[in-house]
């Protein structure tokens, strides 16, 4: 197991102009030989956006994009016509396939916080695809066939307990509280990186909630 903490991950954006970026793996200008990716996930940011602010319509290929808004609500729009606004429970995909174009703004009064995650698909090409699924279920895997990857939610109260998957390969983010995961600490914004997972439990030590990619090999 691998802990990434929050202070490690490069900062990106534009704060001046109410963009501020953490990034976990290599990205962008923050480029890190070393840390290009962990099983399937290429990506985990941790965007913040202020009021009125956000992304011009920018493009994307050979990507799956799945976004978990924290505090706030996420406009998109995209070149295939689809234009939803993202809330916190909801889990949005965006798969770029052989390419698309999107928007992605802060439109509320409100500061925005969310979580994307971009995941390399098993096959490059297709045609893109979009889906948002509203108030997700801890007891409800989403899955990202295309990735060969399941994305887990988990809400603990504190001391809660809950299973980490046996997989080849499983990344945890914390989101929001503290938790502990076989033996090691984690805060808001630190991650876990896990080869080969098998019989592994997470503890809340304060309601905590975290997000579990468990990917095949």
């Amino acid at each position: 197991m691998d802990v990434r903490s929050a202070g490690e991950r490069y900062r990106g954006g534009d704060p001046a102009a109410g963009i501020e970026s953490l990034h976990a793996l290599s990205f962008g200008p923050h480029y890190d030989p070393d840390n290009l990716r962990f099983g399937a996930v290429i990506a985990c940011n941790e965007e913040r956006l202020a009021p009125g602010v956000g992304f011009d319509e920018h493009p994307h290929s050979h990507t799956e994009i799945v976004t978990w808004v924290v505090e706030g609500e996420l406009t998109h729009r995209d070149s295939t016509g689809h234009t939803s606004v993202v809330r916190p429970g909801d889990v949005q995909r965006l798969s770029a396939a052989g390419g698309v174009r999107h928007v992605e703004r802060n439109d509320a009064d409100v500061p925005l916080v969310f979580v994307q995650m971009w995941l390399a698909p098993l096959r490059p090409g297709g045609d893109p695809g979009y889906e948002v699924v509203h108030g997700i279920a801890d007891s409800t895997p989403y899955a990202v066939p295309e990735a060969g990857a399941m994305l887990h939610v988990r809400r603990l109260a504190p001391g809660e307990r809950t299973a980490v998957p046996d997989a080849p390969y499983v990344y945890v983010h914390v989101v929001r509280g503290e938790a502990r995961l076989d033996g090691e600490e984690l805060g808001p914004g630190d991650a876990a990186r896990i080869t080969d997972a098998k019989d592994i439990e997470a503890v809340a030590v304060t309601g905590a909630e975290l997000l579990m990619w468990e990917m095949a090999a």
